[in-house]
């Protein structure tokens, strides 16, 4: 039968333990039952700026990372606490508890470095013989750079190239999340659709390095009409832009496309093609819904806004239409034809 182990070799495991983990390379800390740090390493001092005699023995490690007290991925574990995880972590894994803690990524805001840092954090208990929870050890990776780098990546493919707006992509996907926000809230979701009048012939007489320029300038103007953080502003393709407008009402958005319409003509961009003006103009489409809740996909709004732009198109250019007023204008002018369905089309001109 094998002799337990005496009280002497039990400090030296211990010891040697403390000692491994302080000059460990991998940043390192350490907190009790109480959730009072009982060692933070060297690598953990130098990613955190924060010394270990301002934390050892006292449950303030939380000052490491971020501004405002809250929980750690460490005191989850120690608390066990996974339901925390979805609303303290940006990504997670709780891992069960088969001893393995949990795992997060996550931006914190380093208060004595004054900068943020992207972490991989690891939180794990450790248990005695009898289960019960002695420690629990967290470990830091610093993925800052690969994170930063991803998110450009990820920006490159959301933008086009040639305006800086937000690309089609960008726009299918934000719609749709802002048609379901929408149908939560029932406050109305606007459009515009707005098109350069008259490009190709644009194109066709100062060349197509001019005819970017244009673009360039347009889009700038449309971009600084998105004020709002969740407006936004995108090339929508060719020279045709897409505007979408959460919690805002047709009238509104009317009276912001206009404003966007009369920005552009104060640009005095010279045009004078034939058929065309003296200067570069905007037609716009404005359309505005609140969906139900059997309205799915915002098809029935995008169908109304491209209604609405060839309406601006059909009724001489260089004015804006709305969804609601496009068939009074028609009747006004006394136009019989009414566009009886999307008129999505490259080179509408």
């Amino acid at each position: 039968m094998a002799k337990p182990a005496s009280p002497k070799h039990f400090d030296v495991a211990h010891s040697y333990a403390v000692r491994l983990m302080q000059h460990l390379v991998v940043p390192t800390f350490v907190i009790d039952p109480k959730r009072r740090v009982v060692i933070w390493n060297r690598a953990c001092e130098r990613l955190t700026g924060v010394a270990a005699s301002e934390v050892i023995g006292t449950s303030k490690h939380w000052q490491a990372f971020y501004e405002k007290k809250r929980y750690c991925l460490a005191d989850l574990v120690a608390l066990d606490l996974p339901e925390r995880l979805p609303e303290l972590y940006s990504e997670y894994a709780a891992r069960g508890h088969n001893g393995l803690g949990f795992g997060a990524e996550n931006w914190c805001m380093m208060p004595k470095l004054g900068n943020q840092l992207y972490l991989a954090i690891d939180a794990g208990p450790i248990h005695d013989e009898a289960g019960n929870l002695i420690a629990v050890v967290e470990t830091l990776r610093d993925l800052t750079d690969q994170k930063r780098a991803e998110m450009a990546l990820k920006e490159l493919a959301s933008k086009d190239g040639l305006t800086g707006l937000s690309n089609r992509r960008s726009f299918d996907q934000m719609l749709m999340t802002e048609w379901s926000r929408a149908q939560l809230t029932q406050l109305p979701l606007s459009l515009l659709f707005v098109d350069v009048d008259h490009f190709k012939l644009f194109n066709d007489l100062h060349g197509h390095q001019t005819g970017d320029e244009c673009l360039r300038a347009v889009a700038n103007v449309v971009r600084a009409h998105a004020a709002r953080p969740l407006d936004l502003a995108t090339r929508y393709g060719g020279e045709e832009f897409a505007m979408i407008l959460p919690e805002m009402n047709c009238e509104t958005a009317c009276a912001l496309a206009e404003q966007i319409r009369r920005a552009v003509m104060d640009l005095r961009i010279a045009h004078g093609a034939e058929g065309a003006g003296d200067h570069v103009t905007l037609s716009v489409g404005v359309a505005s819904h609140v969906p139900g809740e059997s309205d799915n996909r915002p098809d029935r709004l995008l169908g109304a806004a491209d209604q609405a732009l060839y309406a601006a198109k059909r009724l001489g250019r260089n004015r804006v239409i709305s969804a609601e007023t496009m068939l009074a204008e028609f009747a006004r002018l006394g136009i019989r034809e009414v566009p009886a369905q999307a008129a999505r089309r490259s080179g509408r001109g």
